[in-house]
Formats: structure tokens, sequence, C-alpha cells
């Protein structure tokens, strides 16, 4: 099977492929690579995260997991020297309860210093956290960018544009050797930018360039559409959104993206079935050996007619005792994300 047959399958290359060879605004910059994130209105394909290389390795004295909403007002307002967390943190905006225990979480992963005065938490922080986001680059992956999924598309990323949420907004399609055709242009928005990418060789073209658009001002979020037709001249719904709480979701998307990465994908497969496997063809891909092709993570689970748990020998015999071929395929990817995590 073509690897362009499979909006699954591109999009895993598609990320190989920005990962190697994206180039950030900054020459400077690191790249961070992650897919299917977003918020709970938008979910985008592939994300680029153009950081600050400094900044990204300070990062890991936080760990490798994410810093969720909650333990990212703690971390970023907690004091140099010794206070009541009550009277060092901004309010949240929701119970105090919370804080605390956001507080006990980032004690226990040694990110936060606590101790008791009386009834009184006091809190300390480890080291200051800093901003290692620079840009966020949203591509929404459509290998057959035909009339029908331009239409489709379109809305989306109307959408993505309001808001205003990533610093670019892209779509990825399958190169050909036929131009792309001016009618599926003029379906999406002018500041969207367009890649085409050969999904087999890894080789893109800028098809159309995106327009930077203005994250640090408010964005607008369109939350109802009329849908009457072409004669519905009804006003759409909308709401405005601060660069405050821009700014707090880019972190929040971007933290998740510096845990899961986009290697993830084995995650929401069953790699312990006897059929699984993953095969190289430049970079790791899922492999069904009862389909004999590669599947998609929706295919990939317990239903699946086809799926068998691998047999207890394997986890005895060939394999190390601690897991089979499944373990080994996940520790695997593990691993290559991890590379892609600096250290200090």
């Amino acid at each position: 099977m073509a690897l362009s047959d499979r909006e699954f399958l591109f999009e895993l290359r598609c990320c190989w492929w920005a990962e190697r060879n994206w180039q950030p605004a900054r020459a400077d910059s690191t790249v961070l690579v992650a897919r299917q994130l977003g918020t709970k209105r938008r979910r985008w394909d592939t994300i680029v995260f153009e950081c600050d290389p400094d900044a990204l390795a300070h990062r890991a004295n936080f760990g490798p997991e994410r810093l969720d909403s909650d333990l990212l007002h703690v971390i970023r307002n907690a004091p140099v020297e010794w206070a009541y967390y009550r009277e060092a943190l901004p309010h949240p905006g929701y119970p105090w309860r919370y804080v605390r225990d956001a507080i006990h979480e980032a004690d226990g992963r040694d990110i936060l210093e606590t101790r008791r005065a009386g009834n009184r938490i006091e809190i300390r922080r480890r080291w200051p956290y800093r901003e290692w986001v620079d840009r966020i680059i949203s591509i929404e992956n459509k290998p057959d960018l035909d009339a029908s999924a331009a239409r489709s598309l379109g809305p989306q990323l109307e959408y993505d544009v309001a808001l205003a949420l990533a610093d670019e907004v892209w779509v990825a399609t399958n190169r050909t050797d036929e131009r792309v055709q001016p009618a599926l242009l003029e379906g999406l928005p002018v500041q969207a930018g367009i890649l085409s990418l050969d999904a087999e060789s890894l080789e893109a073209e800028t098809v159309w360039h995106p327009r930077t658009l203005a994250v640090d001002e408010p964005g607008t979020r369109i939350l109802e559409r009329p849908d009457g037709g072409s004669h519905d001249a009804s006003a759409a719904r909308f709401e405005y959104v601060s660069p405050a709480a821009k700014a707090r979701r880019r972190l929040e998307i971007a933290e998740r993206a510096y845990e899961r990465g986009w290697r993830s994908f084995v995650d929401t497969m069953r790699p312990d079935c006897r059929h699984f496997e993953l095969r190289s063809q430049g970079q790791l891909l899922p492999f069904c050996r009862a389909k004999s092709r590669c599947q998609t993570a929706r295919e990939c689970r317990g239903s699946c007619p086809a799926f068998e748990p691998e047999p207890p020998a394997w986890r005895t015999k060939e394999w190390p005792i601690e897991g089979g071929p499944g373990k080994r395929c996940r520790r695997l990817l593990e691993a290559r994300r991890e590379r892609r995590r600096p250290r200090r």
C-alpha cells in the first residue's frame, strides 16, 4: 500500500518530515512535533512547536510528564522565598482546595518545595518556569484535497484563523503531477498555507505561503454558523477570547505535546496482538500481518476480528521476561520520543 493512501499514515509521514525539515522563523530554534492535540472544540492533526533551545532544556527540570493547568498556576507563580500559598499565589478563579491538591502533586514530583508552618502550607519554587515555546504551527492533513475535502475543511480553517491560537495555519496535501486547482484554493482562507508533500520521498513544496496570525491580540471563537443554505443571511454566533486566555491554552497544549510527542500512536493501538509489528520505511510505522498492510489506530483494537493476544511463551523465551514484542515496540518508540526532549 502506498503511504499516501491513508490519512493516518500520511499524518505520521508529515510529522516525520516536519521533525527533520521544518525551517523555524528563528534559525536557532528547536523544533518539537506532536499530533492529535488541541482544544475541546478543535483538534489539530500535526503541530509544530518552535522552541527556545535554552528554555526547552530548562523545562527538563520539571520531568517528562506534562504540567496541567492547575500545576502551571502553582509552578509559574511559586515564590523564591518561603510563603503561605494563599498569599504567594494569585487567586485561581476556582476553589483553593484544587490548588492544595496541585501543591501536593508538585511536591510528590519534586518540582516544588513545601513545608508546614502550624496549620499553613508554605511553598517555595525549585526552579523558575521559563516560557519555552516561541511559535505554534498547526497543520491539517488532507492527502486527497479534492473539491469536497476543501469545502469541509474551509470552516475548520476559518475557525483557526479567527481564533488565532496558532501562529500559522497550514494544510498538507499529497503531491501529484497536477497543479492544485485554483477553485480549491478559493475555498480555503487566504491566511492558511498549503504544503504539497510526497509521502514516499518526503519532498515538499510550498504551494501557498501562510500569513502570521495575531496570537497576542483577542481572538474570535465561532460558536454557530448560519445553516439555511446560500440564501441564509442570519448572523453567526461568536465570542471573543482574551490574549491571556489564549496564552494559557497555548502553554497547556505545549505541555501535552512535551509529554506525548507524535510517536505515541502505539498508545492507542494493541501492540500486544501477535499480528502487530513495527516496520521501517525510513521511520517506524505500524504494520498488521493479518491485514498485510499498515493499519490505523481505529482498526487496531481489541474488537478487531483478527486480534490475538501474544502467546505467553513469547514473554518467557525469546523475549525478555519483562515483556514480549508489544512491550518492546512501546519501549522503542518511547526511547525515540525521549531523544527529542533535551535534558539538563
